[in-house]
């Protein structure tokens, strides 16, 4: 077996090693909630410090070293864009728990994986020294730029989450204040009964309301976490209800029968974008098939019919 093969076969498994290590890190991070660790840690018959080290030796040690390294990784990112980042991360519900630094980590070490990839790939079949350089440059930028399309794909997904489940939740809320529930107690029982975008981010609110805040500052807080148009319409209107003294349950009325009106345009809008979206499967994909089928047999007798007139 050549030597290029073997650096080529190397190079891969530590890819996919270093790919598998974190995906480990995100999906084996921890879930244990301070009541569930104190329980843990309590019921243990050694003390606390004996307690911690029966984690296993990957939870202990190899866990923490490398995501240390994806931390340093990301503090080597410039910080003009953090904001922007963490923005968005907040906005696309923090997927698979990622931080900013956790996001940024991730970003140099794609870029740089490919990028070192490219380049020791393509040097060892003796390509040129500038070509080499040149396309594992741009191989790096596209690496670590990928992340950020993905990112902004999260974005949008949670936002259409957002508005196709937020007139369930305004009718479930008008329910529930009908039937004399307070509107943070509704909130909280969507919160417990549904599992999406709108209802944790209602959880959310009550969280905040508990620890403190007003109502005002914790919906406001749920319009910038969200950056939906349709949200953002329904909390100014529930404020200016708490402000002057009006009826919540008046105007859940009004906003749900908007939202359900909203929802159905929204529906109809979609069905005139139907025609268009299929002219170009229909030109390039249907027709020359047709035209196949219909005039294809034809097509022998009018050569043989013009070969006759010929002769």
């Amino acid at each position: 077996m050549s030597i290029e093969k073997l650096a080529l076969g190397g190079a891969v498994l530590i890819g996919l090693a270093l790919g598998l290590i974190y995906w480990g890190l995100i999906r084996s991070r921890t879930t244990e909630t301070p009541a569930q660790r104190l329980e843990r840690l309590s019921a243990s018959p050694h003390p606390l410090e004996d307690a911690e080290l029966e984690k296993p030796f990957m939870e202990r040690v190899i866990r923490p070293f490398f995501y240390r390294q994806i931390k340093g990784a990301g503090r080597l990112a410039p910080s003009r864009n953090i904001e922007k980042l963490r923005q968005n991360l907040i906005r696309a519900g923090h997927p698979g728990g990622l931080s900013v630094l956790d996001f940024m980590g991730l970003k140099i070490l794609i870029g740089m994986t490919t990028g070192v990839g490219l380049l020791v790939l393509l040097g060892l079949k003796g390509a040129p020294l500038f070509g080499v350089v040149a396309m594992a440059l741009i191989l790096g930028v596209i690496g670590f730029l990928l992340p950020d399309f993905w990112l902004g794909s999260q974005v949008k997904v949670r936002k259409k989450q957002i508005v196709r489940h937020l007139p369930d939740a305004l009718d479930m809320l008008t329910i529930c204040v009908d039937a004399g529930a307070g509107l943070d107690s509704a909130m909280l029982k969507i919160s417990q009964k549904w599992k999406n975008a709108v209802a944790v981010e209602f959880g959310k609110v009550v969280s905040e309301i508990r620890i403190g805040l007003t109502r005002r500052e914790a919906l406001q807080n749920m319009v910038t976490r969200t950056d939906v148009p349709e949200l953002s319409s329904f909390v100014a209107v529930l404020i200016q209800a708490d402000q002057f003294g009006l009826s919540i349950a008046t105007v859940l009325h009004t906003q749900s029968e908007q939202m359900r009106a909203r929802r159905w345009q929204r529906a109809e809008e979609e069905a005139r974008k139907v025609p268009t979206k299929l002219l170009f499967p229909l030109v390039f994909m249907i027709f020359p098939a047709m035209l196949v089928v219909t005039i294809g047999p034809a097509i022998p007798v009018l050569l043989n019919t013009f070969a006759g007139l010929r002769k």
